[in-house]
């Protein structure tokens, strides 16, 4: 597995990690030990990326990942978490005071004393341009609480606000072949500035599997369901904002264009991978099976150029209305 280097904090990384989302829940249940098997399947497979949050089952992920490190203390693995989505989302609660709180529960769940990396949670807009909510990181890494702090973002706005901050070692963002706004201004002004990109929802939550049709029914518990139209949270986060029925069938055709012996999904993935300045890609997997085919994705062979311009395509005819209109 080739390892990148992680923006500022210096660290080497995965191409391929491991969203752990779904360990957590919104995604259907999954049982403690189907998700320890998903984490060593990954392991196994030259994962050394893992990225959580503490919302994530309200904190379930965080603790079946801290399982797992005291089980394999010897694999290597760069954990990122997230903070902020716990509480009401006003940019008042981003606070010193809160942020150690915080990190101190998810100090405890992954049963470390430095986080390796923590995370803003996809805060209110106006967070990005607050002096002290980064100084406020900033005291987070000199009290060693923390190795190093990024952001998770909805918008390429707000990503840029954070590259600017010198502080910032990566930026997570929605990227995917029916996401390619970032790639615009984004991954470019993260790598002059040397700061990593995290690649979130890269399979448009399982549209690029080419699994889905019209008539997939998910489970009440799922995203899917209930967050189709942004109900409970960004729609982005749910088919990265892309309707659901337009997306099955772009789907069909992006599945198409994937190379000999490798699934849609590796593809999209691999698609991620050679996009210069991403320095690793984060599927969620709910199965080894998965884990271990979302791995095996950057072992393949580089997208050609007539692959690429395919993609582009299928993007500028179907998707670059939606996407560039709110995101």
């Amino acid at each position: 597995m080739e390892q990148r280097v992680f923006g500022r904090a210096g660290r080497k990384v995965s191409v391929v990690g491991l969203g752990t989302w779904q360990l957590g829940a919104d995604w259907g249940d999954v049982n403690e030990a189907d998700a320890l098997a998903v984490l060593d399947a990954a392991v196994e497979a030259g994962v050394t990326f893992f990225d959580t949050a503490d919302v994530y089952g309200d904190g379930r992920s965080e603790q079946l990942i801290g399982r797992f490190l005291r089980d394999r203390p010897d694999a290597g693995i760069f954990v990122a978490t997230k903070m902020g989505r716990r509480m009401p989302q006003v940019a008042e609660n981003y606070t010193l005071d809160n942020f150690r709180a915080w990190t101190d529960r998810s100090r405890a769940n992954l049963g470390v004393d430095v986080l390796d990396l923590v995370q803003l949670h996809c805060p209110p807009s106006s967070v990005h341009s607050s002096d002290a909510v980064f100084d406020a990181l900033d005291t987070l890494v000199a009290e060693e609480r923390v190795a190093a702090y990024g952001v998770s973002v909805e918008t390429c706005e707000e990503a840029l606000a954070a590259i600017a901050r010198p502080g910032t070692a990566s930026v997570q963002i929605i990227l995917n072949p029916f996401r390619l706004k970032p790639l615009e201004r984004v991954v470019p002004a993260a790598r002059e500035a040397g700061v990593g990109i995290i690649a979130r929802v890269p399979l448009a939550s399982g549209l690029l599997t080419g699994k889905y049709t019209r008539d997939t029914v998910f489970a009440e518990d799922d995203h899917r369901t209930y967050n189709r139209h942004g109900e409970m949270f960004d729609q982005g986060e749910t088919f990265s904002g892309v309707d659901f029925e337009e997306g099955v069938e772009a789907a069909v055709e992006f599945g198409e264009l994937a190379p000999e012996g490798a699934t849609p999904a590796q593809t999209a993935l691999r698609w991620i991978v050679q996009q210069p300045g991403v320095t690793s890609v984060i599927p969620g997997a709910r199965s080894p099976e998965q884990a271990q085919a979302n791995a095996a994705a950057a072992g393949l062979a580089p997208l050609p150029r007539s692959t690429l311009d395919a993609i582009g395509d299928l993007y500028d005819r179907r998707i670059r209305a939606q996407a560039h209109s709110r995101w």
